[in-house]
């Protein structure tokens, strides 16, 4: 029995070495873009193409929203990728 709660143990600490989502608004984010999308396709089946192209746009912004706080989270945070290790 010690070994699964060593096991259990260690699994959380990977989480948190993994460093958990920090910002909420990246799924929100991620779950609006499907959403765009989603109703985008819906206007292009039923053959609304002006609303559909307006919908696409819109997912556009959306998704570069999502990506620029993927990244400012990052960098607020200290996880810089561009950063050459000291």
């Amino acid at each position: 029995m010690e070994k699964m709660g060593t096991a259990e143990s260690d699994f959380e600490q990977l989480f948190e070495e993994k460093k958990r989502v920090r910002n909420p608004l990246v799924p929100v984010g991620a779950l609006m873009t499907a959403g765009v999308l989603t109703a985008g396709l819906i206007s292009f089946r039923r053959g609304n193409s002006q609303m559909g192209q307006v919908l696409m746009r819109a997912r556009v912004v959306v998704q570069g929203a999502t990506v620029a706080l993927m990244v400012g989270t990052a960098f607020y945070y200290g996880d810089n990728p561009w950063k050459k290790p000291s």
